[in-house]
């Protein structure tokens, strides 16, 4: 037992230099066709949290073919920053896939001719040996396939498992599977898709031009970035999440990680149920304002939108939002002032009244 856990270090070890030393980590090597990008004209690789499918209807068991391209792009990470990031169809995170309980999910893997790594998808919804990881390991100009039952209900992420896989997924390569319950959840009138990562890069945060990865920072858990969808404040302006006053809203999160939990809040919202590490064999939690949610883990929370403005979906780590990880819940509508009312005053007593009841 002792030599063959030797040898498996040792060839971690060989796995892991030869990555780090592989043409793909050097700088200005990343060469690929136009349209997936350039540093003066970069993809929006942002994932829009409303490009999800809808529920399921009710039904037998059927089969689910996911469709998965691997492509390495140069997107928009920041204002004046791209970055080399390595995709599931060109965007973070990858795509959306619903299925239910009993279904069958046959994964194709198409890893494109100028991607300069082998890349693969591992879905923790899967029940056999990797997750289809080594299933679909496929060279640049490969193609793989595999097909898993969907046996437990839940939502979960999935991800390239080729090492180092905390680097393919701090590129981007992150996803969610939603495998419904027979029993379908409750419905709700809208349905958005975010996930949380970190990028480490070489450069500070806040660089303009072409910023490159480093495996260092990775290696020691520093990220400069923290993202929502893919890029730095992703989720505001066209890409808000958006609403109004009396809708109930549902929000399938997930941290693709790779390293750090979240604490996952939206300012000025109380959770009205939450799907605690998205288990639906559970009974879900009532009335919470910040669920923690792990590296690889994910959540499904229900709100009720009861005033209208402007609501910000943050870590409660709250300094990553100085470094890109803040989007916005945009509710239109009418005012509820016996819900929420915000008055100006320039009397001190009653600045300082602390809660007393008014008279």
């Amino acid at each position: 037992m002792l030599l063959r856990t030797s040898l498996l270090n040792a060839v971690a070890g060989l796995v892991l230099a030869a990555t780090l030393a592989s043409p793909a980590h050097a700088a200005g090597t990343h060469a690929h066709p136009a349209e997936n990008g350039t540093a003066d004209v970069p993809l929006d690789i942002v994932r829009a949290p409303t490009d999800l499918p809808g529920p399921l209807v009710a039904r037998g068991p059927e089969t689910i073919k996911v469709g998965l391209e691997t492509v390495e792009v140069t997107g928009a990470l920041a204002d004046g920053a791209t970055y080399h990031y390595w995709t599931f169809n060109r965007k973070v995170p990858g795509p959306f896939v619903r299925a239910r309980v009993g279904d069958t999910v046959e994964v194709s893997l198409h890893n494109v001719d100028d991607s300069t790594e082998p890349h693969s998808v591992d879905f923790h919804a899967a029940t056999g040996p990797g997750g289809g990881g080594a299933a679909t390991h496929a060279q640049p100009g490969e193609a793989k396939s595999f097909s898993f039952k969907a046996l437990k209900p839940g939502l979960y992420v999935y991800h390239c498992a080729v090492p180092l896989a905390a680097e393919h997924i701090a590129n981007g390569m992150y996803g969610l599977i939603l495998v419904e319950p027979e029993e379908a959840l409750p419905a709700v009138d809208r349905e958005f898709y975010v996930m949380q990562g970190e990028i480490y890069t070489a450069e500070e945060f806040g660089s303009k031009g072409m910023l490159t990865g480093s495996v260092d920072r990775l290696l020691d858990e520093q990220p400069e970035y923290y993202v929502f969808n893919g890029a730095a404040e992703a989720l505001t302006g066209d890409h808000a999440l958006r609403a109004e006053v009396g809708e109930t809203v549902r929000i399938y999160f997930g941290v693709g990680g790779p390293n750090k939990s979240s604490s996952f809040h939206v300012i000025g919202e109380i959770f009205d149920k939450v799907y605690n590490l998205a288990s639906f064999a559970t009974e879900p939690m009532s009335d919470v304002a910040t669920v923690s949610v792990p590296p690889g883990g994910a959540a499904v929370v229900d709100l009720t939108l009861e005033v209208p403005g402007e609501f910000l979906l943050v870590d409660h780590a709250l300094s990553r939002a100085a470094r890109g990880l803040v989007g916005k819940l945009v509710v239109e509508g009418e005012d509820a002032p016996a819900i929420f009312s915000a008055t100006e005053s320039s009397e001190p007593d009653q600045l300082e009244s602390h809660g007393e009841p008014a008279h």
